[in-house]
């Protein structure tokens, strides 16, 4: 007799229909240079809020926020809930007051750990044929 041993994955419908993991962090300072967020699991949803006068670019690569692949997000402004499927969030700009806030899925970024959709082979950090340089 066989075994399936199930595990949601990232083409899982289920694991987006329901609510998100909470995953909220705030405070970040772009005035130093460029900032990297590791999620804990892969995400469902996306909201970037920059507090201040001052401007933030997000992008789901570091080469695309150097690169100007990104979304610009001006200062005193929320963001729209970008449904998106990402295990890192690159920022950068001139804010010294961005929020990040996410709906974590409950699939693991080690099970989806594959050179085929990540150079690096480590995470899918949701850039592949972004043409994110």
């Amino acid at each position: 007799m066989s075994t399936y041993n199930y595990k949601p994955g990232l083409g899982n419908a289920a694991s987006y229909q329901v609510s998100g993991i909470p995953y909220v962090t705030g405070g970040i300072d772009l005035t130093a240079g460029a900032v990297s967020l590791d999620f804990p699991s892969v995400t469902s949803w996306i909201v970037v809020s920059v507090g201040d006068s001052s401007s933030c670019n997000v992008g789901f690569s570091l080469l695309g926020v150097q690169n100007e692949n990104y979304l610009k997000i001006p200062g005193t402004t929320v963001s729209p809930k970008m449904e998106i499927k990402a295990t890192q969030l690159h920022l950068s700009g001139t804010s010294a007051d961005v929020s990040v806030m996410a709906g974590l899925t409950y699939i693991s970024k080690a099970d989806i750990n594959n050179a085929a959709v990540s150079p690096s082979g480590s995470n899918w950090s949701g850039s592949l044929n972004a043409l994110v340089g």
